[in-house]
């Protein structure tokens, strides 16, 4: 539930001019004004479940786009049944809709494939079935070395990019120098996970796996884990465990109880298991710089 210092669920990831949402709680529309963020450049709202914290800021989130005069398509993906839960939402409200919304079903374990990326999936251990999303780009062309090209006689200007985009060069001698002659081996794109309202479990570990960045479920102090348990979330601990047993780089706790004021002390029983964790707050920003 909100209180006065946290908001509902909602994770914008920001990539080379697109705008993903990932769950959209009641009042994200207004976070993302307080984060200078445009609603009007949002292409893909992705819900984890149907828990009204997670997905019934969607409509207000329509309607103010249509009030703006927004033309472009939104696709919205979720959980088996987001199709006729959206619809049924869309029609509540006395407005006009000025532009089209897709609606996708997607099953756990589905794949999504985009431009420069995927998004995977996998389900969630939680009272309302539920989907987790990792976004994981494609890999990125190896680190170029001048010194190389310049051993082949190739000398700086069109044909340095040429080989870095994949294309092969020939020389005047008719030789031919190919981009891996010049390039080291293929990088790792980035790869960031979304399991929020969720028990650890072994598909987030899986899908989790050499992630940049894993935003989980810490509802609970670790000493709350019988009561995590029954309420389908997890403990900060816990949480930190699935970090580390997924080797990511950093962890993002989210979801944090009502009942927690001191977030210091959660940071710190995660930070027991895996130092590099955070506790989430309303507006962070944090910027997830490629592998080198």
């Amino acid at each position: 539930m909100p209180t006065a210092e946290r908001g509902l669920a909602a994770v914008a990831i920001k990539r080379h001019g697109e705008l993903l949402l990932f769950d959209c709680g009641e009042g994200t529309q207004r976070q993302m004004v307080r984060a200078g963020l445009s609603i009007m450049k949002i292409d893909s709202v992705f819900i984890t479940h149907f828990h009204g914290d997670h997905f019934l800021g969607v409509p207000g989130l329509v309607q103010t786009m249509s009030l703006l005069d927004r033309e472009k398509e939104l696709e919205i993906y979720g959980p088996e049944g987001i199709e006729e839960k959206i619809e049924t939402l869309l029609r509540i409200p006395h407005f006009t809709l000025k532009f089209g919304v897709k609606i996708h079903d997607i099953d756990p374990d589905e794949e999504i494939r985009r431009s420069g990326y995927r998004i995977k999936t996998c389900k969630t251990d939680h009272a309302s079935p539920g989907i987790a999303y990792a976004l994981i780009e494609d890999e990125r062309p190896g680190k170029f070395y001048p010194k190389k090209a310049k051993g082949f006689g190739i000398e700086p200007g069109p044909s340095y990019s040429r080989l870095q985009n994949g294309e092969c060069i020939k020389l005047p001698d008719g030789k031919v120098v190919k981009p891996e002659q010049v390039m080291g081996p293929p990088r790792p794109g980035r790869k960031i996970v979304y399991a929020d309202d969720t028990r650890p479990s072994k598909q987030i570990v899986q899908i989790s796996q050499g992630a940049d960045l894993l935003i989980h479920d810490g509802t609970f102090a670790g000493e709350l884990q019988e009561i995590a348990a029954e309420a389908g979330h997890s403990t900060v601990e816990e949480a930190a465990k699935i970090a580390k047993e997924a080797g990511v780089r950093q962890l993002v706790l989210t979801h944090i109880s009502p009942r927690h004021t001191n977030s210091s002390k959660l940071e710190k029983q995660a930070q027991g298991i895996f130092p590099d964790t955070v506790i989430a707050h309303d507006l962070m920003e944090l910027e997830v710089k490629p592998k080198n």
